[in-house]
């Protein structure tokens, strides 16, 4: 089995990645949100929780190409 360098073969290592943080209102989230809404803008991640996704609805719809919709 090839590993990458540096890397364990137990499995028993996890990397761990900041909470994520609305953009919009600041919630921080508490483990992984499949929910939340994921923004790229100017090449910058933007999260934003499901309150903030759910109040702005029409205006992430109303920035799509048509084909998306």
């Amino acid at each position: 089995m090839t590993s990458l360098s540096g890397g364990s073969d137990h499995g028993d290592s996890t990397v761990e990645r900041p909470p994520l943080v609305c953009a919009r209102c600041g919630t921080v989230s508490e483990g992984p949100q499949p929910t939340w809404t994921c923004s790229v803008e100017n090449g910058a991640r933007h999260y934003f929780c499901d309150a903030c996704s759910r109040q702005n609805l029409r205006s992430i719809e109303g920035r799509l190409d048509s084909a998306w919709w």
